[in-house]
């Protein structure tokens, strides 16, 4: 048999290219990693191509769901990975953000690329299995029936049922249904942005809630970081003191961007990202219950600055 690979036909690469989107979206969310997601992809690919010797239409009676079947058993398998890797992780480790360019970036821009999950929420999904994390995305953010969820995961449809509701009970009871109106959260997030960056502890204490969690995730390769959550007022207001003084040495920049379909901020260093910043608020919008600062270079290399 020869080694040669057989060319696969125009028809088979435009159906993979029409449903790329899709598989991103679906496998970003099972696994919170932008790179992850790309190398999956790639594997999805790969197993399509190969299929009958490189003829994979053949004897695909709905590519669409033949595709997002192999990608989501590749995330599945990627999953375990991520987790040992996790289990060397230094400090708290945070999804890796999907962050809006400007008005000039097109359908490139991977922020674009997949359904609004919130950083939040995606957090959450990480207290649940990979096939309840999987289930729950396919059900409740791209809305596909059981039935097809079960033919996708190779389980029975009383088994996705079960899983959808144990995924379901967990994020309800972590996740607050209430979300805030973009205007109130870009109002909140320009506040605490002025007030942590500028030094303001006034400001800083009247807008965090008494209970804020910050979470820092620098993987060791950033400060100031906090190798665990920090909880309560007086802690955090010590912790954005560091920022204030990098900031007020001159050294960061901000850009207002949308991360993970949230009004957030981008702080850079000269030309390169230095963090983004993610605010869960309080039911009423008026303070912070929570701030997500993603630090870690390596979460951060499909971030660029915007041209003034």
């Amino acid at each position: 048999m020869s080694d040669t690979p057989v060319p696969v036909t125009d028809d088979a690469t435009g159906v993979f290219v029409e449903h790329r989107e899709l598989m991103f979206g679906v496998v970003y969310n099972m696994l919170g990693s932008v790179a992850d997601t790309e190398d999956v992809l790639q594997e999805t690919w790969l197993s399509w191509t190969a299929r009958n010797e490189g003829a994979p239409l053949d004897g695909v009676d709905n590519p669409r769901a033949y595709l997002v079947r192999i990608a989501v058993n590749h995330a599945l398998t990627r999953r375990a990975a991520i987790s040992r890797r996790r289990e060397t992780y230094v400090g708290p480790w945070l999804p890796e953000p999907l962050v809006a360019g400007g008005e000039e970036d097109g359908a490139d821009d991977p922020a674009l690329r997949t359904e609004s999950v919130s950083l939040a929420m995606l957090v959450v999904l990480e207290s649940l299995t990979p096939l309840e994390r999987a289930v729950f995305v396919l059900h409740e953010v791209f809305g596909y029936p059981h039935t097809e969820i079960a033919q996708i995961i190779d389980r029975s449809p009383a088994a996705v049922r079960q899983l959808a509701h144990r995924a379901r009970g967990h994020v309800h009871a972590r996740r607050p249904l209430y979300e805030a109106h973009p205007r109130v959260r870009r109002e909140a997030t320009e506040r605490f942005v002025r007030a942590a960056v500028g030094g303001d502890l006034a400001a800083l204490m009247e807008i965090l809630a008494p209970d804020v969690t910050v979470w820092t995730d620098a993987g060791g390769k950033r400060k100031p970081a906090a190798l665990r959550p920090v909880h309560g007022r007086d802690k955090a207001l010590r912790f954005f003191g560091s920022y204030a003084r990098k900031g007020g040495a001159g050294g960061l920049r901000l850009d207002y961007r949308r991360v993970n379909g949230d009004d957030a901020v981008m702080l850079f260093q000269g030309e390169e990202p230095y963090a983004v910043l993610v605010l869960d608020l309080t039911p009423d919008g008026d303070r912070v219950s929570g701030v997500y600062v993603i630090s870690n270079p390596d979460k951060l290399t499909h971030v660029r600055r915007e041209e003034a």
